[in-house]
């Protein structure tokens, strides 16, 4: 019996929400172990029109079609990881899982995977198809950038590209996971968020001075909020609804925060300290403190939120 077109899109909605959820194991899995790259991003049809498209409006967006449990992809996405960490922000990694998001690469007429481009100005810039090194990546981004700079699109002191470093500089000890990392991500992919906190809070107290367990903490307890809070659109309602109601503000920061949306996530927390006083502005004014910590000391959106929150206190 052929099946119906009801079960074959029950089947493609399962595997595109497997895909999804094996992305998102990967994504914890690498956020608990220190390696996560801050500036990517999780490209869905959803979030397409405005994380990639609007979003290239003010910064170029390196767009990657991948695919997961691929060693090819694997390859490509931890080049651009490496690539995007060296240059600080100055460009974003959009992933499009081509199992849970197939709309996008038909609609890019994607031949193989993986595949890069670069989106700029709304405008989509063909990169490398099929697997690509950190060396091809780099020069590859150098003469584009290059391009853009002559064409007057990007101003030209903007580089594109940080410090060359090697992978074993930036890697450090990474490949020798420490029993605590392990322990973490093990409770991490059981959905114990609680078990993963004590991990690193344990870390923590044992050594104060130890800024990775610190920032590993601060992305569990974050993980372990966003995972309470139920329905997304629900909670940003009740937060246009009641623009004073700082915890309402503070989730949707959470939300923001977790789902890569990190300027939007400040800027909510500096409006609110704006206009709150007392108790409501020392509330917003903490837990925006609390999110700067999510970030390496050095990312530059950090400073500007720093900048912004002292501009809304005085």
């Amino acid at each position: 019996m052929q099946p119906s077109d009801n079960s074959m899109q029950s089947a493609v909605d399962l595997g595109a929400r497997k895909a999804a959820l094996d992305r998102e194991a990967k994504r914890q899995a690498d956020e608990s172990s220190g390696n996560a790259n801050p500036y990517a991003i999780d490209i869905t049809e959803e979030n397409f029109q405005q994380e990639v498209l609007e979003r290239s409006m003010n910064a170029p967006i390196v767009l990657a079609v991948l695919q997961q449990r691929s060693e090819q992809s694997d390859q490509t996405e931890r080049a651009l990881d490496r690539l995007a960490v060296e240059a600080g922000g100055q460009w974003a990694v959009a992933k499009v899982d081509v199992q849970a998001s197939p709309q996008i690469a038909q609609a890019m007429r994607v031949q193989a995977v993986p595949t890069i481009a670069m989106v700029i100005g709304g405008q989509v810039v063909p990169g490398p198809s099929g697997p690509a090194d950190y060396d091809q990546l780099r020069e590859w981004l150098g003469q584009i950038f290059d391009g853009l700079r002559e064409q007057g699109v990007l101003p030209q002191e903007y580089s594109g590209l940080g410090e060359r470093q090697e992978a074993g500089e930036e890697e450090g000890e990474a490949g020798e996971q420490s029993a605590a990392d392990t322990e973490a991500q093990e409770a991490l992919q059981r959905g114990d968020f609680e078990a993963a906190e004590a991990v690193y809070t344990k870390a923590v107290e044992a050594d104060p001075s130890d800024e990775e367990a610190k920032l590993k903490l601060a992305h569990i307890r974050l993980y372990g909020r966003v995972s309470k809070l139920g329905d997304a659109n629900e909670r940003r309602k009740a937060a246009a609804d009641d623009p004073d109601d700082v915890q309402a503000q503070i989730d949707v920061a959470d939300i923001d925060m977790y789902g890569g949306k990190v300027e939007d996530a400040f800027e909510r927390l500096v409006g609110t300290v704006r206009r709150t006083g007392g108790d409501s502005r020392d509330q917003a004014r903490g837990h925006l403190l609390s999110l700067f910590e999510l970030l390496p000391s050095g990312d530059p959106r950090v400073a500007k939120g720093r900048r912004a929150l002292t501009s809304a206190l005085f």
